[in-house]
């Protein structure tokens, strides 16, 4: 079971994820908060393991969550997250959300991340480095106390570093949209500066490699 938090990116990585495993094995997707449903896959509302295993029958890919308040939205799915994972070979979990922002720091009660996950990924748009903390971040109050800057403050490599750091929530951290050579630069700039695995690269473009 792999959480997905962070940035804006999480779907479109949840989605690639799921595309490069289906080949070999049964993924389902879920989300512990809210996410939008997807049109690219079975998705099953009813909260029963005998369900999951029907869609399975026809599809590698399958979606489990039940209806929420927000229109076009699935709310966590209603069974136990072991039960799911003991029904499918993955499970990619969306656990976070950022009103589409690139970057984010993390209330006391986000992210919620499944206590039977094995890891977690941080998606961090590289888009949001060198704007205003207050227009790239969601929650940018938060944001610039963690990284030591004002809010009004660009983002820098090393405010993002900083944040990353002092939250401490990732094993692995994926930076997306690196689709020119300064944006590849301030990746490394990045990678140089954490202390966990780096992949950066486009998820639009279905490029990326890894820099630590």
């Amino acid at each position: 079971m792999t959480a997905i938090i962070g940035g804006g990116g999480k779907s479109t990585l949840l989605r690639a994820l799921a595309d490069a495993l289906a080949p070999h094995a049964r993924v389902l997707v879920a989300t512990s908060t809210k996410m939008y449903v997807p049109d690219w896959c079975p998705v099953v509302r009813d909260a029963s393991l005998a369900a999951v295993e029907r869609a399975f029958a026809e599809s590698p890919v399958v979606c489990a969550g039940l209806l929420c308040d927000l229109p076009g939205k699935l709310a966590a799915p209603g069974l136990a997250w072991e039960a799911l994972a003991g029904a499918a070979d993955y499970v990619l979990v969306e656990a976070d959300g950022s009103r589409h922002l690139p970057l984010k720091a993390h209330a006391a009660h986000e992210p919620v991340v499944p206590a039977c996950a094995s890891r977690v990924v941080c998606v961090a748009g590289i888009d949001g480095v060198g704007e205003p903390v207050s227009q790239a971040c969601h929650r940018p109050q938060l944001f610039a106390q963690l990284a030591g800057v004002p809010v009004e403050a660009p983002v820098t490599p090393e405010a993002l570093a900083a944040v990353l750091g002092a939250e401490g929530l990732h094993d692995i951290l994926y930076i997306n949209k690196v689709e020119s050579a300064e944006a590849w630069q301030l990746a490394r700039r990045v990678a140089q500066l954490v202390a966990t695995p780096v992949v950066a690269g486009s998820l639009r473009r279905g490029e990326f490699a890894c820099l630590r």
